[in-house]
């Protein structure tokens, strides 16, 4: 088996062992390799191919490897989460929530919840609502229009 045969089976083996890793570590190592394989074509010997793949490798690491993470991996503050994540859902008023008296219920997704109306009108049990924000464990919502 020649030199750039032995290269590109590692790089092939390599892209196969990323698909069960995580991080893209291997897939770095994977375009060194596929780097060395392609300059050991061309130049003969063992130096040219190696100092390719640390170069290969390197630079999959800090140029590749981050923009792959950056698109797969969305940044936290883009998910909402707990409560956060009511917020624009529509849900049913379950007990009258009346504004002068500050109590009510309003059922999101089966939880039921103390709810406040924004506006200064009852909403009456059965009323489509939507959630507008959150305080605490209160859902302020309005109706659904």
């Amino acid at each position: 088996m020649h030199e750039w045969q032995v290269w590109l089976v590692a790089a092939l083996l390599l892209f196969v062992a990323e698909m069960a890793a995580p991080g893209f570590w291997l897939l770095s190592v994977a375009v060194g390799c596929l780097a060395a394989g392609l300059v050991s074509i061309v130049v003969p010997g063992v130096l040219a191919p190696a100092l390719t793949f640390a170069a290969g490798t390197l630079l999959s690491l800090f140029g590749i490897r981050p923009f792959l993470l950056q698109r797969i991996h969305p940044t936290s503050s883009d998910i909402k989460t707990n409560v956060d994540a009511l917020v624009g859902k529509v849900g049913i008023v379950a007990e009258r929530i009346d504004p002068a008296t500050g109590r009510g219920r309003v059922l999101v997704e089966g939880e039921n919840w103390r709810g406040a109306s924004l506006m200064d009108t009852p909403l009456e049990p059965g009323t489509r609502v939507m959630v507008v924000r959150v305080d605490g464990a209160i859902l302020y919502v309005d109706k659904e229009s």
